[in-house]
């Protein structure tokens, strides 16, 4: 004898389907967390890089120089149509 309609056993089957998934996302977002603080070096570990090395030669940069606009005038305005 079944003391539960379908429907109910559906809610019920729903709701437990609820919990796994809710579990189951938290589960992977703590061990994201837990990934990525383990991945992280010690702060007191880090090496410096190398500074680059110098070159002897001077860097020359092309510029080009600023251009002048003439002035514009304004023709008479359009009609803009809307569809």
């Amino acid at each position: 004898m079944n003391i539960l309609s379908i429907q109910a056993w559906g809610a019920v089957y729903t709701v437990i389907l609820f919990a796994i998934c809710l579990v189951t996302v938290h589960l992977l977002r703590l061990a994201l967390y837990g990934y990525r603080t383990v991945r992280k070096k010690p702060s007191g570990k880090e090496e410096k890089p190398e500074p680059p090395e110098k070159s002897s030669e001077p860097v020359y940069y092309i510029v080009e120089r600023k251009k002048k606009r003439p002035k514009s005038e304004y023709s008479d305005p359009k009609r803009f149509t809307f569809k």
